[in-house]
């Protein structure tokens, strides 16, 4: 009689395996350990994110960050930049040069010694997030902005948008980041909010936009058809990338990588 398997990055994995989540901003790095559920088993901890914020320094600051959480079986990680193969292509909101193509996914699975899921902070907040129908956009309000879309609740490329030019010279990170908010105050911030939301309308013609991050609900009147999330999000979406399917685009990945010559190392799918 064969014995039935149940492999433990699914959805199928015992009620015993948790989660630790990890979300890493320009101003906060945020943790949490979830179960099978998604749901947070402790309250989230959080600290401000160290600058400069070179890898090794972050990597020290996350050690600190989760040292007084429970134990965990994996680890899901959302980083603010363009991500491949479990690598960093960009980090715009820290010294872009240690960054680019680090592998943070494998380095992680190194410190830690658990596997690794990585992805766009924006993108593992909108699994947190999204419905399964029809076309739908994240906008995260933070320290930038970050976007991700999902078609019928599947993850498609990743457009960075936050570095594209929006007006003028200046990119989406510059018309409605943080430094914006501070800068122009809520209600000029908000106008250019709002015309930021009628440029992607007119992109993508969503069937439905969520706007995120921490700054997400201090939009002056959002329009009716867009709706404002919890920047939990960010910490419980993190259970997605454990998903059956989820785990599919994974391990395509992977399977491509070893294809062009370069083996991901452990964590780093």
């Amino acid at each position: 009689m064969k014995k039935k398997v149940k492999n433990a990055a699914s959805s199928d994995s015992p009620a015993k395996v948790s989660t630790l989540s990890i979300d890493i901003g320009g101003t906060g790095l945020k943790a949490s350990v979830l179960d099978r559920t998604g749901k947070m088993l402790v309250d989230r901890v959080r600290v401000a994110t160290p600058y400069p914020c070179t890898p090794k320094i972050l990597l020290k600051a996350l050690a600190d960050l989760i040292a007084p959480l429970p134990p965990f079986d994996r680890i899901s990680v959302g980083f603010p930049g363009v991500i491949r193969d479990g690598r960093t292509l960009t980090a715009p909101h820290f010294s872009e040069r240690p960054w680019c193509n680090f592998p943070l996914a494998a380095a992680l699975s190194k410190r830690f010694g658990k596997p690794v899921r990585l992805l766009n902070d924006a993108e593992v907040q909108g699994f947190g997030i999204v419905k399964g129908r029809g076309l739908e956009v994240v906008l995260t309000l933070g320290t930038g902005a970050g976007t991700a879309v999902f078609r019928d609740g599947v993850l498609m490329p990743h457009l960075e948008l936050a570095q594209h030019p929006i007006h003028l010279n200046k990119t989406y990170n510059d018309y409605i980041g943080s430094e914006a908010l501070l800068r122009d105050g809520a209600k000029k911030w908000s106008h250019h909010v709002h015309k930021t939301i009628k440029i992607l309308n007119s992109l993508l013609h969503y069937d439905q936009l969520y706007l995120g991050g921490g700054n997400g609900n201090k939009i002056i009147r959002p329009p009716r058809d867009v709706k404002i999330v919890s920047n939990q999000a960010g910490i419980t979406g993190g259970i997605r990338l454990w998903d059956a399917d989820v785990e599919w685009a994974f391990c395509k990945r992977a399977i491509a990588a070893r294809r062009r010559g370069r083996t991901p190392k452990l964590g780093q799918n």
